[in-house]
């Protein structure tokens, strides 16, 4: 028997499942306390049937399935406490209810196991957008309730047909997490502006913010002000720069490096202070370890954690309570709770930054970046794209984005960025683009060729952008001239494809791998029924694409 099995990332080891080691630098006994945590989750989904679940075991299925998304937790202690409290939670609810078996989750027909652990992953993704909206008080029932359907479904027998009809349902439901994750995020800090952001660093000290919390950098950017503290992105973050209310703070200065699988060569020795917010965490080198913090449900042994002050517990002696505070869980009002950074800000100051500016740029050597064109920007000028369409001057859109990673092959996305005719409009968003988004390929009338939708959150944006626009030509989706080329890797990627299969969109292509969790005979019935294509290469790709 295997130490370990996790097949969810698009890097896995083999292209089939990591079973020593995770090729994320996951442990053995991590991987195996997830799984009992998953297990434990489809308890508390089974334990709903009786009695109503109510605040906590909403916040713990949510912050449970996010904290088992690839590079998000490695700690094995504060998964065993997500464990027990969802236990705890489970049996106050229905004490007689059955986790699911820990050595069942992967292993039995393979389709069926195919199909479930699809479905299994795309819930985990569906689990981050979720919390990310949930921490600015947004909540929808019906999003929240299907966490419990799906997972109960997964301890459920069903056909195959019945799985790929609630794989559907779900690419539905996802479209309405997103969407509410959308209505949070523009509700609070405004909608998205076309930004430059500048990817100079300025001597003295300074913040690095990665993940995808907004939330969290509103704090922090709050905490900072006027302490002589710079505050730059990094990774997913990038997008923070075009929202209105995050633009106040004159000391959210620039984006800090590239994707996030550099960040062992970029963040070394870097003297300044790294908050994670979400993923993507990699293991750390001694050279910086000292210097990161870690918030919310983001965990690696020995780095230091800023916990979430939301319980209000401050003299809690339980161990139930101190957990609960740990992971900001049961707070009264959501929206009010404020972290305390103060062990980071005065870290940078400690640190004290680098003496002199320092000019950093991207993978192509550019040193600005364009961010900002969310879906408020991009309708905002619908006319001029119209008009653009029928003058000829822009024959095809394509949407390049999805996640970044290490495996070979990824320079794919940047080539293919490169050779895409003059007459093409590139839409992006993930940490994907960072293969491309320094890119200088010049504008349509004035409309620039590469705009960035934003962070894999705002998929959103992209998918509303494109059903504008059908109705404005009077087609459907998949008539327009424009192409879906994704690169996926952890979980969020999943349930965002899903997604966009349920909508009925067709000729996707993806890569740089195809799923590991995807069977031949499921991967064909998808290729069957929505006729997705695994990339080739861009001059092969580019020219099919055009053809038609």
């Amino acid at each position: 028997m295997s130490d370990m099995f996790c097949f969810q990332c698009e890097q896995t080891a083999g292209g089939k499942g990591c079973t020593k080691v995770g090729v994320c630098g996951k442990k053995p006994e991590v991987a195996n306390k997830q799984d009992e945590l998953t297990c434990a989750l489809v308890g508390l989904g089974r334990a709903a049937v009786k009695k109503t679940p109510d605040k906590l075991a909403d916040e713990l299925m949510m912050l449970g399935l996010f904290a088992t998304v690839t590079n998000v937790n490695f700690d094995n202690t504060r998964i065993s406490e997500l464990v027990n409290l969802i236990r705890n939670e489970k049996n106050k609810l229905d004490a007689s209810a059955k986790d699911f078996p820990v050595n069942e989750l992967w292993t039995g027909n393979e389709d069926i196991v195919s199909l479930r652990s699809t479905l299994l992953l795309g819930l985990r993704g569906m689990a981050a957008y979720a919390w990310h909206a949930y921490v600015l008080d947004k909540k929808n029932d019906e999003v929240t309730a299907w966490f419990y359907k799906g997972m109960r479904a997964l301890g459920e027998p069903h056909t195959a047909e019945e799985w790929l009809n609630l794989l559907m349902e779900f690419g539905q439901i996802n479209l309405k997490c997103m969407g509410l994750l959308d209505e949070a995020n523009t509700t609070t800090f405004g909608h998205p502006v076309p930004t430059k952001v500048s990817t100079l660093v300025e001597k003295g000290p300074f913040i690095v913010v990665t993940g995808h919390d907004l939330h969290d950098l509103k704090q922090l950017l709050e905490q900072t002000d006027g302490k002589g503290i710079n505050i730059y992105t990094h990774g997913e973050m990038l997008p923070a720069h075009a929202y209105p209310e995050l633009k106040e703070y004159a000391h959210l200065r620039g984006n800090f490096g590239t994707a996030w699988q550099n960040q062992q060569k970029e963040f070394d020795n870097i003297p300044a202070p790294i908050l994670y917010t979400t993923n993507c965490l990699m293991p750390p080198k001694s050279s910086y370890a000292d210097r990161i913090f870690t918030t919310a449900v983001v965990g690696y042994p020995g780095l230091k954690h800023i916990p979430d002050a939301a319980s209000n517990k401050k003299d809690s002696t339980s161990l139930i309570e101190k957990a609960l505070e740990l992971f900001g869980l049961a707070a009264k009002e959501r929206g009010t709770s404020q972290k305390d950074f103060t062990p980071i800000i005065n870290k940078a100051l400690e640190l004290g930054g680098w003496k002199q500016d320092k000019q950093f740029t991207g993978i192509n050597g550019g040193t600005e970046l364009m961010t900002g064109f969310a879906r408020n920007a991009v309708l905002g000028v619908a006319d001029k794209v119209i008009e653009a369409v029928k003058a000829g001057a822009i024959k095809h859109f394509f949407l390049v984005g999805g996640c970044d990673g290490a495996r070979p092959g990824r320079n794919y996305y940047t080539e293919f960025v490169q050779q895409a005719p003059k007459d093409t409009v590139i839409l992006t968003l993930a940490c994907g683009k960072y293969r491309f988004n320094d890119l200088n390929i010049g504008d349509i009338g004035g409309i620039p060729r590469i705009l960035d939708m934003g962070q894999c959150n705002d998929a959103y944006s992209a998918i509303q952008v494109a059903v504008a626009l059908a109705n404005a030509f009077k087609c459907g989706v998949n008539d327009l001239p424009l192409t879906l080329v994704l690169s996926w890797y952890e979980q969020k990627a999943v349930c965002i494809l899903l997604t966009l299969l349920a909508l009925g969109i067709k000729n996707i292509y993806i890569g740089p791998s195809l799923p590991a969790f995807l069977s031949g005979t499921v991967l064909n019935i998808l290729v069957d029924k929505f006729n997705l294509k695994p990339i080739s290469t861009p001059e092969d790709d580019l020219k099919t694409i055009l053809s038609r």
